[in-house]
């Protein structure tokens, strides 16, 4: 074991990667007109450049602890980081669309492994009575994220060009390598055999689905390769669910599944990322094709929805304490969805302070519900079922933001068509998206309903809330 001093290195060595992987994942959306300009790509069509690193961290969660049980933690987490700076300069070095998303799921292999094994070394490595100063010193890095992601996304597309929103992962990546050398001991654990076959089903039907709806939303779609990969991708996905059941060997285990709260939460889980997850995507998109905003106005103007979604953390757990998780939950989802629909009827004469309110509570709402939802769904699980529960609630968050953003182009590409492209005829396109994917919060409050006024009792006051 090494000297207690570097427990708090190695906090900070985590921490680095969280900023790493929470400030790409928002850097690109305020990039996304500039870099479909250089690479001759309708920016509506841009979205699988997110979409393609969300997927690859949510297929590659599952192999994080079998990886590292048989490499050791130090050895998976240098070749991570490795694999995702090496995966930043192939994204600054994409001549085309087609190389940029390739250069993203390198990106998000590396991301998957990063964030897991960090965690891993540090319940390993760091006593208890310091854990929860490593916990906190870690957090503030994913927090400060996405709070500056989009401000600097849209800072360097003015100021340099957007190859700089990947390239500077590179000085990072390169301390955090180093420096996890000296502070982070190479722990390797029983080696498990891995469940491949699940493993491969599951993985090639979500790439399958996900693949199918991002051809969905293009303008010009090829309808055998559209439809045959989603068919492939439920097929795969189905012959998974059939193969896994009654299998507790499998590398996601239905038994989690006859857990009432955790079910629900996945499901309200999925429907949250449908209504909401696609705003950060469109909103960029709005405020520069639309309104006429700079790449930095429109980074500037998301940055609301993280800081207060941060600020709103302070105050979350009084609210659930005094009120429950349903009746918490159900409001939230109420408020969020009227916060989408208030977008619909905003303009490039809207004033500015009415759209940054408007986003502040887009973030208020944001960070109650998936909070609260994602405390529920671990609450009930037992001691032996928590590790693979909190891996199946990260894949649904991470394939939830690739189903939203697939499912908000789907939408937008059906009104552009109705519409047009133009003025205010995509003013019009763009608002109907908005009053469109609130309607996915009817499925959601429906869901929320079925929750039962005690749930999440157990967890009130003394938990731990996280997100």
């Amino acid at each position: 074991m090494r000297d207690p001093h570097t427990y708090q290195g190695l906090a900070w060595v985590a921490a680095m990667a969280l900023f790493m992987q929470s400030l790409d994942a928002t850097i690109l959306n305020t990039a996304l007109p500039a870099i479909s300009m250089d690479l001759h790509k309708p920016a509506f069509e841009m979205q699988m450049a997110i979409i393609a690193y969300s997927l690859a961290v949510a297929l590659f969660i599952p192999l994080t602890a079998w990886a590292a049980a048989k490499f050791g933690t130090l050895t998976v987490f240098r070749c991570a980081v490795f694999t995702f700076v090496l995966g930043s300069v192939a994204c600054a070095a994409a001549p085309n669309l087609e190389s940029l998303i390739l250069a993203r799921i390198i990106q998000g292999i590396g991301g998957a492994f990063m964030m897991p094994i960090a965690r891993l070394a540090i319940i390993q490595s760091v006593p208890k009575h310091q854990l929860l100063n490593a916990w906190n010193l870690m957090a503030t890095a994913g927090l400060i994220g996405p709070i500056l992601g989009p401000i600097l996304g849209g800072w360097l597309v003015i100021h340099a060009t957007w190859h700089w929103i990947f390239l500077i992962n590179i000085p990072i990546g390169i301390v955090g390598i180093w420096a996890a050398g000296h502070v982070m001991d190479n722990i390797k654990g029983g080696e498990e055999k891995l469940d491949w076959t699940g493993f491969l089903l599951f993985a090639l039907g979500l790439v399958g689905l996900t693949l199918g709806l991002d051809l969905l939303g293009e303008t010009h779609q090829n309808p055998f390769l559209t439809y045959g990969s989603l068919m492939v991708g439920i097929g795969l996905l189905m012959i998974y669910v059939m193969y896994a059941k009654g299998n507790e060997r499998a590398i996601l285990p239905l038994s989690l599944f006859r857990t009432r709260t955790f079910t629900l939460s996945i499901l309200a889980n999925l429907f949250i990322r449908l209504s909401a997850s696609g705003i950060p995507f469109l909103l960029p998109l709005m405020f520069q094709l639309s309104f006429g905003f700079s790449a930095e106005m429109s980074g500037w103007l998301l940055a609301p929805i993280a800081l207060m979604s941060v600020i709103f953390k302070t105050v979350i757990g009084h609210i659930l304490n005094k009120f429950g998780y349903k009746t918490t939950l159900i409001s939230s989802a109420l408020l969020m969805a009227l916060g989408i629909m208030a977008m619909a009827w905003w303009d490039n004469q809207t004033a500015l302070v009415r759209i940054v309110m408007n986003l502040m509570w887009y973030g208020a709402c944001m960070s109650m519900i998936f909070t609260a939802v994602n405390t529920l769904a671990v609450g009930d699980l037992s001691p032996s079922q928590a590790g693979a529960g909190s891996t199946i609630l990260s894949i649904v968050q991470q394939v939830g933001i690739g189903f939203g953003i697939a499912v908000s182009s789907i939408i937008l590409n059906v009104y552009r068509q109705f519409f047009g492209n133009e003025g205010e005829l995509l003013q019009h396109a763009f608002s109907y998206t908005f009053l469109t994917s609130s309607l996915f919060a009817i499925a959601l409050i429906c869901t929320l309903v079925r929750l039962h006024k005690t749930d999440g009792d157990h967890l009130r006051q003394t938990s731990k809330l996280s997100d």
